[in-house]
């Protein structure tokens, strides 16, 4: 039974956790349809922009389910969970789409990194945001400490980590962590994803990989797609193809 859910209506494709009872704790499969979600994304150009969200008012997501990952040992660990979920969490931040995240409730350890890959986020005036691992004896293990550290200010993102204290959606939106809180949430971030849908799609795929690359996300590949997407349709390019398909020498100096 799944336990991700995406819906995609018109421009806009919504993925949802549905895991309640255990508060959005995310186990193998979930992580597995995340990313089988984000490639549907990816493959299809109609999505204009995604809603990341979670059934229940309780939590978003409290993290890594503990009955999964504490019985591994470290080189199953390190190679089947901390690399997948990284592998996961990376493809939904470098979505072409941007994603906005939508926050009820608790945010906690893998929930938070989640959140953490969304370009926006919407908040209800009850969240909370943490990093508890070193209460368990390990450390955030899907970017806490590496993407994170571009969201928050250095000194709040080590009193997380260091002493598992959590943020008030308040202060998180006073940080610049949360673009807004919403006593409705979706009904905010969907009012952002409308306003995204009708702006040009390739100047806002373009604006969100070059503002990636000034952050140090995916720089290299960013700069690449970016420098790929402006020569893709130039004339030069058609010249160069047809100069091959010919057997010739490209005549550059005819553009």
């Amino acid at each position: 039974m799944s336990a991700v859910y995406l819906h995609i209506e018109g421009p806009v494709a919504e993925i949802r956790l549905d895991n309640p009872t255990k508060l959005n704790a995310l186990n193998l499969a979930m992580i597995e349809q995340l990313d089988a979600h984000a490639a549907a994304i990816e493959a299809d150009k109609s999505v204009r922009a995604v809603l990341l969200t979670a059934t229940g008012k309780r939590a978003f997501c409290v993290g890594a389910d503990i009955k999964e990952w504490a019985v591994l040992d470290g080189r199953s660990f390190a190679r089947d969970w901390v690399r997948m979920g990284h592998r996961v969490f990376d493809r939904i931040a470098r979505l072409p789409a941007p994603v906005i995240g939508v926050l009820h409730g608790h945010a906690f350890g893998g929930g938070l990194e989640l959140a953490a890959t969304c370009d926006m986020r919407v908040a209800g005036p009850k969240a909370t945001f943490a990093l508890p691992e070193t209460g368990v004896g390990i450390v955030p293990g899907w970017s806490g400490t590496q993407r994170i550290a571009t969201q928050l200010p250095s000194a709040v993102l080590k009193e997380m980590a260091l002493t598992g204290a959590r943020l008030s959606a308040e202060r998180a939106y006073q940080l610049g962590f949360l673009n807004a809180v919403s006593e409705d949430p979706l009904g905010a971030a969907r009012e952002i994803a409308e306003r995204i849908s009708g702006n040009a799609p390739q100047a806002t795929e373009t604006a969100k990989w070059m503002i990636a690359a000034a952050l140090g996300e995916d720089r290299a590949a960013n700069m690449e797609i970016i420098a790929g997407a402006a020569l893709a349709d130039s004339a030069e390019k058609a010249e160069g193809v047809a100069a091959f398909s010919e057997k010739r020498k490209p005549d550059f100096g005819k553009i």
